[in-house]
């Protein structure tokens, strides 16, 4: 947060330095005007939420469409994002297509203020739509679009056409150390008329999220042309199972967003006969892409990117939005651990959950590790601690830690990297206890006025939401 706050500071002289403004947009011969929605067209330009920098404007929808030259794809790379934070992203929000139409496959949803990873369509045509409720707000979003080529040779730093009938395809630095932060990475693979792609993962990690929003790998059947179809979008710790294209392109598409990096993977592909299909026992630990969601009652439904797979060792079915994405061939996690509810949301306000939890601390996730029983352990670097409930607290140098049990892995979410407002209890070894209705929400330096305020004043005292 204090890193957006310094670049906000700055903003006026970043827009008057760097601006190659599109004909779509006006000036005021001082900075660029942002409108809501329009039509961008170019090499490359910005686009902003409407009046950025100042905050966006409630009940508003707005459309943006972007149209780079023929024959490159657009690579979308946000500079700004600040908008309301929701796990679930129901309330102000930044949907992503793939083309100049809703009907276009979504590339992502986005809130909070987390900057996205680097976005790629596999066309010349973009689509941007954000929607902003009646509440809370934020200043908004800036990006910046580019016309790319998507793939040019084997030798470069990261992707490449590639036209050998076996070869691999791996993340940048591996395996010496992390990929970096903030690239995008495209593979064009090409293999004879009459043959298929069949892709098998040597190792994979590659930071975890439940909807794979931040750093991940993507496939496609059909390479860049605006029918191609995706067959995956994969994050985490555990190897995709292989699979088989139906046509001889493959298009890989992996990116990383402005923090959290892994080891990456590394994949081998190989040109077998058209038909071909997995092996029994070839296959390595699955994991789950994108879910498609099913239509949520709420007022603002919630939908995601919706993964298409052509493979029989990739069907899915669509899952409740309100259940985060579960391994496939597994129990269901409410089978492994009772604990862990069917609607994943918070029991109270900030105020009932101050006065009824033992600790109250701000902090930032820093590690987080399965554990027995459906279970997660997570390391807090502590901002700010209001109550301590006799939480044992470490330290390392100047860095004071915490050691957080969520008795279910998946509620309340939280993501290493980010900075969170924690309310629970403790239990005997001083370990802090986030069951799954714990208050947690997204920090920001402004909520330290207000914890500072319950903390003073009798828990009877009212005080408003956030």
């Amino acid at each position: 947060m204090e890193r957006l706050s310094r670049t906000m500071s700055s903003l006026g002289f970043f827009l008057l330095l760097v601006f190659g403004w599109t004909h779509s947009q006006k000036t005021n011969h001082t900075r660029p005007v942002f409108k809501c929605g329009g039509t961008l067209t170019g090499d490359s330009g910005f686009v902003g939420s409407e009046d950025f920098p100042t905050y966006y404007k409630p009940n508003s929808k707005c459309t943006w469409y972007i149209t780079v030259p023929e024959g490159n794809v657009v690579t979308l790379s946000f500079r700004i994002f600040d908008l309301e934070a929701d796990t679930l992203c129901r309330y102000d929000f930044v949907d992503i297509y793939n083309g100049h139409s809703n009907t276009a496959e979504k590339l992502g949803r986005f809130c909070g203020t987390f900057r996205p990873g680097t976005i790629i369509s596999t066309s010349n045509t973009m689509m941007l739509q954000m929607e902003s409720d009646s509440g809370t707000g934020g200043r908004g979003f800036l990006a910046q679009f580019i016309g790319a080529k998507p793939h040019l040779n084997e030798q470069q730093f990261c992707g490449g056409k590639m036209t050998k009938p076996q070869g691999s395809i791996k993340t940048p630095n591996w395996p010496e150390k992390n990929y970096p932060p903030g690239i995008s990475c495209s593979w064009l693979i090409t293999v004879d008329p009459d043959k298929v792609i069949e892709v098998k993962f040597n190792k994979f990690d590659v930071e975890r999220d439940v909807y794979c929003r931040f750093d991940y790998v993507v496939f496609y059947n059909g390479g860049d042309r605006d029918d191609s179809r995706r067959i995956g979008k994969y994050c985490g710790d555990k190897a995709p199972e292989p699979f088989v294209t139906n046509s001889n392109v493959l298009l890989v598409q992996f990116v990383s967003d402005q923090s959290v990096t892994s080891d990456g993977f590394l994949a081998t592909y190989f040109s077998v006969p058209s038909g071909h299909t997995i092996q029994p026992g070839s296959h390595v630990h699955s994991l789950p892409t994108v879910p498609q969601l099913a239509p949520s009652p709420s007022p603002k439904p919630v939908t995601t990117t919706t993964t298409t797979t052509t493979t029989a060792a990739h069907k899915r079915q669509p899952v409740n939005p309100n259940h985060p994405a579960k391994p496939p061939n597994r129990r269901p996690e409410s089978g492994r651990n009772p604990l862990c509810p069917q609607k994943c949301k918070r029991a109270g306000s900030i105020k009932m959950s101050f006065c009824s939890s033992q600790f109250v601390i701000t902090g930032t996730i820093t590690a987080s590790s399965l554990a027995s029983q459906g279970r997660l352990v997570a390391t807090v670097s502590i901002i700010k601690a209001y109550k301590d409930g006799g939480l044992t607290i470490s330290q390392v140098g100047k860095t004071m830690t915490v050691k957080m049990v969520l008795n279910c892995r998946t509620c309340p979410v939280i993501r290493r990297g980010q900075n969170y407002i924690l309310m629970g209890q403790v239990d005997e070894d001083g370990h802090g206890i986030l069951p799954a209705g714990s208050f947690t929400a997204l920090y920001k330096p402004s909520h330290h006025k207000i914890l500072t305020g319950l903390n003073n004043r009798p828990c009877e005292s009212p005080r408003r939401n956030i």
